[in-house]
């Protein structure tokens, strides 16, 4: 049975458990590889944050940087202490600062507060700098795909933020991934480092009730990692926090629909999508995020029915 808890993002808590919610993704990037930049203008993004409020997301997670394979991040220095220079970022295989990603972001998160003040945003950063002046325009959740390691200041700043977290796993960066040594049985290397980083968060500050954990599919997992995770993903249960799953549009789908040698699109991948957010649902995740809102929440009515059932 899926366990029930309240997540505390502040100023409000979301209830986990009773039903699974949909987190829909916004790229305010030029190169991410499922929308290929389409939402990086303003206008755009905000009509896509639209889009997916109205097909029922109860979240939105925005971001301003792609962390796709091969892509280089500003791993290992702070955001504070980076000098950034006016414009840097606009190319994909730049590293991104913090002043650019706040470029992106910032207007889009602000002018969504405005016209949907009840509405649960999301900054996927992994940046503090990022993750502060988000929150300050009205983010109540700091999705780090870092899990809290790269920017030392983060576990610091989301504790005096007071706000929810997400604390995803990767191994190495981008642009190691495909040179990443095999790591043994992947589902017992997340599940303890996943448990391991949400414990030094805690020691920094953040209260457990604001953590929520996440694999990382395809972060640093090759395809024959992704799907014991998938198999087996009941028992990340064990780590005692609420667990959130992203597969949308994923390589190792692509992968696994592929047709005449070629691995299926991002664009070919929703059915796959689905199969895989409904496994998750019925092995225990509290919080699907996905690139396609309308067909995830009707598919998660279904799953969510099924466990209810039991």
């Amino acid at each position: 049975m899926r366990p029930v808890f309240q997540w505390n993002l502040g100023t409000r808590s979301l209830e986990l458990g009773k039903r699974t919610l949909i987190m829909g993704v916004v790229n305010v990037t030029p190169d991410s590889f499922s929308d290929g930049g389409q939402f990086l203008e303003r206008d755009k993004a905000l009509e896509q944050a639209q889009r997916l409020l109205e097909e029922g997301a109860d979240i939105l997670d925005i971001g301003g940087e792609s962390t796709r394979p091969g892509a280089r991040v500003d791993a290992g220095a702070t955001a504070q202490q980076a000098n950034p220079k006016k414009g840097a970022g606009t190319n994909p295989k730049s590293v991104v600062t913090a002043e650019e990603e706040l470029r992106r972001v910032l207007p889009v998160i602000a002018e969504l507060k405005k016209k949907y003040p009840a509405a649960v945003l999301s900054v996927d950063t992994y940046k503090a700098a990022v993750a502060r002046a988000a929150v300050g325009a009205g983010a109540e959740i700091v999705n780090d795909v870092s899990g809290f390691r790269w920017d030392p200041l983060m576990g610091k700043t989301v504790a005096d933020l007071k706000c929810g977290a997400v604390l995803m796993h990767m191994r190495g960066r981008p642009e190691e991934w495909r040179t990443l040594p095999p790591p043994g049985d992947i589902v017992l290397l997340v599940k303890r480092e996943l448990k391991d980083w949400a414990e030094k968060a805690v020691l920094a500050g953040v209260r457990r009730e604001r953590i929520v954990l996440d694999p990382g599919f395809g972060f640093g997992k090759n395809f024959d990692e992704n799907y014991p995770l998938l198999g087996r993903f009941g028992e990340l249960q064990a780590t005692g926090f609420p667990l959130l799953a992203g597969t949308s549009r994923k390589s190792f789908i692509g992968r696994t629909l592929a047709k005449g040698g070629k691995d299926a699109p991002p664009e070919g991948r929703l059915y796959g999508t689905l199969a895989t957010q409904v496994a998750l649902i019925l092995k225990g995740v509290h919080i699907v995020r996905t690139h396609d809102v309308k067909a995830a929440v009707e598919a998660a009515r279904v799953a969510d029915a099924i466990v209810q059932a039991r």
